[in-house]
């Protein structure tokens, strides 16, 4: 997944704060602004890795402990269930392709939203294409961005 100058062009424009920060010459918080959506998007990137190659430690790294998980279907699992799901395999994914992401930081937190695209399985050998749009809560804590809410919904 690449997130190109356009995308945290977008995120900029839509937050608000960071064309406020230029018009007013004071550049140090649309820096910041930058640097918070450029982290966010590698945690995003980061936490599909996690799931395409089951990573127990990464995926808790990278969730709130309070993380509502939340599936198009209507499912919503916790932290627990959500790093357990991925981690034994009992869902595997061999594809997961992102697309159309904006990342708008609203100080500590941030509001993702992308498209997904995904084959997954439970390992039987059936895979299942989905085609839904997902909309991500992070939450920046002392130890980095983590995943504090995830809602995905069909398109």
């Amino acid at each position: 997944m690449t997130v190109s100058r356009r995308h945290l062009a977008a995120a900029m424009a839509a937050s608000g704060a960071s064309v406020l920060a230029i018009s007013s010459g004071a550049l140090a918080p649309a820096r910041a602004q930058t640097s918070d959506a450029t982290a966010v998007a590698e945690a995003v990137a980061a936490l599909t890795k996690a799931m395409l190659a089951p990573d127990k430690a990464r995926l808790e790294a990278l969730t709130a402990d309070q993380l509502s998980y939340g599936h198009s279907s209507g499912k919503v699992e916790d932290k627990a269930t959500f790093v357990d799901v991925v981690a034994s395999k009992k869902t595997v994914y061999k594809s997961i392709e992102l697309s159309n992401q904006t990342v708008v930081v609203a100080g500590n937190d941030a509001i993702v939203r992308h498209a997904w695209e995904s084959e997954s399985g439970t390992g039987d050998g059936k895979w299942n294409v989905s085609k839904i749009g997902v909309l991500q809560v992070w939450q920046k804590q002392a130890s980095g961005w983590r995943l504090l809410a995830r809602q995905a919904f069909k398109v």
